[in-house]
């Protein structure tokens, strides 16, 4: 009994902490967005939940929050699986926020919402032949390098209308807008700039790539500035990443 009071009492203190990050995010979100001249109603607020457990999960969709990112494949799946067992009806939004290699399409296929981070043209056909095999139509956004970086992901601007073709020619995807990771070392608002102007060009060829995914949590005021609609955000809703091992 003792044991099952502290358990409670421990969950009762997590959920107090994260009601707590989460009003202040949305204050800052909230501000973000009237500095930027538009509603808070424009802005998609994706906790990225990697690392931490399905528990912190269903605390946060109790608190009405319904998009959570993962970047690793295994772990969300174990993690949708727990919190899909621990939701009494309905259930939550998982987004696909990390590099993809091509022998995972098919499992994230089955489980996300959208996926942020399509950046060469093998995993738009292994997307594709993913999404035919679970049998549903896959949203996807083309992640924009803003850097130098290849190890961080994205593909060159000049590369995004040749990998928006590519999307656009398989019926089992849909191209939803683009994404991008600010660059390491440099100002985000410059490079959130340039992520605009790109998502601007892809939209007059393909109006119905509306969404930019952009910000985190130290930066995502700089992402509204520029028209960030999806925001990605860990550390400001979940603490300071547990180690991993």
């Amino acid at each position: 009994m003792a044991c099952t009071g502290r358990l409670l009492d421990e969950r009762v203190a997590r959920r107090d902490e994260l009601a707590e990050a989460v009003a202040a995010t949305e204050v800052r979100i909230a501000a973000a967005a009237r500095a930027a001249g538009r509603e808070r109603s424009e802005l998609t607020l994706v906790a990225v939940s990697k690392t931490w457990p399905a528990s912190d999960v269903l605390l946060l969709a109790s608190l009405g929050l319904g998009d959570f990112g993962e970047n690793r494949v295994q772990e969300v799946v174990r993690k949708a699986a727990d919190v899909a067992a621990g939701m009494a009806a309905g259930g939550v939004r998982w987004h696909f926020v990390g590099r993809l290699q091509r022998n995972k399409c098919r499992t994230v296929a089955g489980f996300a919402t959208l996926v942020h981070s399509v950046d060469r043209p093998e995993l738009v056909t292994a997307l594709a032949g993913g999404a035919v095999v679970v049998g549903r139509q896959l949203d996807v956004l083309l992640q924009v390098s803003l850097d130098t970086d290849p190890s961080r992901g994205g593909a060159l601007p000049r590369d995004i209308p040749g990998l928006a073709g590519a999307v656009t020619a398989s019926p089992s995807l849909r191209l939803r807008g683009v994404m991008a990771v600010a660059p390491l070392g440099a100002p985000p608002r410059p490079a959130f700039a340039r992520l605009r102007e790109t998502s601007e060009a892809l939209r007059r060829d393909y109006p119905d790539a509306v969404i930019v995914s952009a910000g985190m949590s130290e930066d995502f005021a700089d992402a509204v500035a520029e028209g960030a609609t999806h925001l990605r955000i860990g550390s400001a809703l979940f603490g300071k990443r547990p180690a991993v091992p």
